[in-house]
């Protein structure tokens, strides 16, 4: 009995390897590559939101943290010596209306002046450039002087003057003076330091940015982390948020009129991220507005990106205000401002120079329209509150610009009784596409490779606009995570007829500033890191293709659905070049093989040369990190010609994979 049973599992076990060792065979149909669903240029794009230091302290290049001493703590981030008074009366900008003032100490021996701590201190780079600004005036209006300093307290040099420069000011009415400083060191913990060198002065608007900025702008953006969203080569760019455009309450809501026109006179505004996380706290966490809706505009173009701002729909973020009628504009004359912050909008960015908000848009530097084709109402609002205000939005955008595509939401969840209630809502008010949001575990990612097949082709489009996978236990950036990112999009290509948009979220993280996490991009005052995450975005947006294909083993897409181990696929036709992109996540633990086979392509085309471009970590909890940013990388091979109409796969696992094919 005992060899009997022996001989038997032999058996069975050979049995099993025999059926392990059969490739499964996918079908890639490319009889018709044109006639598949349309993939989107917006497909893949880029959400930013200021959480975790990404605007003031992350990509807006400004070093001086509260430049215009318009933080509740008036001097909050600097500190003072000598004879130093906060001021308000004849300030050169009304909304803005803070200033100092500096008096002589009175003593040889004695100096007045001010310090700024920046962002997690002032980074500098040896021989690197910096330009200084500030506004300031003489009060008697003769002659001063200061002296102004880039500096290194910690430093065991006779002197901890990095470099300084002198500024001559005279008169009594307010004027801007800007000069250059280069480090003779690098050093990541600085400060800026100014010293009065003569009679009193006031000033206001201190402001320290690098001369190297991305496209040199001088309000302009850091270059590094500006470069990496190019690299993207994102379709879409959504901004501002996320919950910052809702506010804790409606005064602190992003207003996107208060971000555009003279940046000294943009005013200061309370981010909702700043008290949000007791035990990730940050009480110097505000908006100066710097980066606002011109500069994003800017920046959706100078990386070949769709705009789509989101706008407040008149509801203060739920999930701090449990009790409506502490949050929300209840009647219909309340929320006019709201619908016409709308319109103007549209009118800032596509209006002509003769109209008073396109006129506004000429004179910060860009004549032309921005092109502007949708809009965002309302973040992740949700109950009838939702629906019941931006019935008026819609009504009052379809009259005035039919153009423009309406996005609507569903809510926080990515299913449930809130995501149920809002899909058929927003339906019924015609929005033009739904954004989804999912902040999900492994398992959720791996049962969702069929979500879209169902949908209503009917109705609105899907937004696929934050999304992130949190791994249970390790909720930090991690190759696993961004394996399954990878194997749920899948799913997306495969329903580009339903699917137009998908954003990763949130973007951008401050190493020494972070309040949310996984982040796409990771950074410190002058380093930054692209996350495995990243790598998966910019392998679907570089390979995004123009037409959908029929992918499919044994008639059925591969979605990681039983008896498919773990594997899901998505493929594409890019008629620009003529190539077929097949999409593989192997999410399981076994190594596999498959074979493709092109089915409908001409009597005497075959496959001809092609590329493998994998996304691989032995260690599944990999992460790529400021110090060592090559430990999850894409690596592409080229392969030889096949010369026929079937082409062998091996699927390493745990893997992500791009092939590029052409016929010959």
């Amino acid at each position: 009995m005992k060899t009997s049973h022996t001989l038997a599992l032999a058996s069975l076990f050979a049995l099993t390897l025999s059926a392990q060792a059969q490739n499964k065979t996918l079908q890639l149909d490319v009889s018709k590559p044109l006639k598949g669903a349309p993939v989107q240029n917006t497909m893949y794009g880029i959400f930013f939101e200021d959480i975790n230091y990404a605007a003031d302290g992350g990509l807006y290049a400004e070093m001086v943290k509260n430049r215009s001493f318009e933080f509740p703590q008036a001097l909050m981030g600097w500190q003072t010596f000598g004879n130093i008074e906060v001021r308000t009366e004849g300030a050169p900008f009304e909304r803005n209306p803070h200033y100092v003032r500096l008096s002589p100490a009175n003593h040889r021996d004695k100096r007045t002046g001010l310090q700024n701590e920046g962002f997690f201190g002032i980074s500098v780079q040896k021989e690197h450039k910096y330009r200084f600004s500030v506004w300031a005036r003489v009060v008697d209006g003769t002659q001063s002087k200061i002296r102004i300093e880039i500096s290194d307290p910690a430093s065991m040099g006779e002197n901890h003057a990095l470099c300084g420069k002198t500024i001559d000011i005279s008169g009594s009415d307010w004027k801007k003076y800007t000069l250059e400083l280069s480090p003779a060191q690098s050093v990541s913990k600085a400060i800026l330091r100014i010293f009065l060198k003569g009679a009193t002065v006031d000033l206001e608007h201190v402001s320290l940015f690098p001369t190297d900025t991305w496209k040199g702008r001088e309000n302009g953006l850091r270059t590094d982390l500006a470069q990496a969203l190019y690299d993207l080569h994102p379709g879409v760019l959504r901004f501002p948020g996320g919950c910052i455009v809702e506010g804790t309450d409606l005064n602190s809501r992003y207003q996107w009129k208060n971000s555009v026109g003279q940046v000294e006179n943009r005013p200061l505004n309370e981010n909702r991220w700043h008290y949000t996380f007791e035990h990730r706290f940050y009480p110097d966490y505000y908006q100066s507005y710097g980066l606002g809706f011109y500069e994003f505009f800017l920046l959706s173009e100078d990386i070949g990106a769709e705009p789509l701002p989101i706008v407040s729909v008149g509801l203060a973020c739920q999930f701090q205000n449990k009790d409506p009628k502490a949050h929300v504009e209840a009647t219909r004359e309340a929320l006019d401002p709201y619908i016409q912050d709308v319109l103007d909008l549209i009118e800032f960015a596509n209006g002509s120079a003769d109209t008073k908000w396109g006129k506004l848009r000429a004179d910060m530097g860009h004549p032309a329209p921005f092109n502007l084709k949708m809009v965002g109402i309302g973040n992740e609002q949700w109950d009838s509150l939702y629906p019941e205000r931006l019935k008026f939005f819609v009504e009052a955008v379809r009259k005035a610009h039919p153009e423009i595509k309406i996005v609507g939401s569903s809510g926080p969840d990515s299913e449930g009784k809130q995501f149920d209630y809002l899909w058929p809502e927003m339906k019924k008010l015609g929005a033009d596409l739904v954004d989804e949001h999912f902040y999900r575990p492994e398992t959720w990612f791996l049962s969702q490779g069929n979500r879209y097949d169902t949908y209503d082709r009917k109705g609105p489009k899907v937004f696929a606009g934050e999304y992130a996978c949190h791994g249970k236990g390790k909720k930090w950036n991690h190759f696993n995570a961004s394996l399954l990112e990878a194997a749920f999009m899948t799913g997306l290509e495969r329903n580009a007829d339903i699917v137009h948009m998908a954003t990763y979220a949130p973007l951008f993280a401050h190493v020494e500033g972070w309040q949310w996490r996984p982040d796409m991009i990771w950074f410190d005052n002058t380093r930054s890191v692209r996350t495995a995450s990243y790598y998966v975005q910019q392998l679907y947006a570089h390979n995004k293709g123009t037409n959908v294909l029929r992918l499919t083993l044994n008639g059925k897409p591969l979605a990681g659905n039983d008896g498919q181990n773990g594997l899901f696929a998505s493929a594409v036709y890019d008629a620009t070049d003529g190539s077929y992109i097949v999409k593989i996540a192997n999410t399981s633990d076994d190594a596999q093989n498959i074979d493709l086979s092109f089915v409908g392509l001409k009597k005497k085309q075959n496959i001809d040369t092609y590329t493998v471009t994998s996304l691989h970590a032995d260690n599944p909890e990999a992460e790529n990190t400021l110090d060592n940013t090559q430990v999850v990388v894409p690596k592409t091979v080229n392969k030889p010609s096949v010369g026929n109409k079937n082409v062998s796969l091996p699927l390493a696992a745990k893997t992500f994979y791009v092939f590029r094919f052409k016929a010959k």
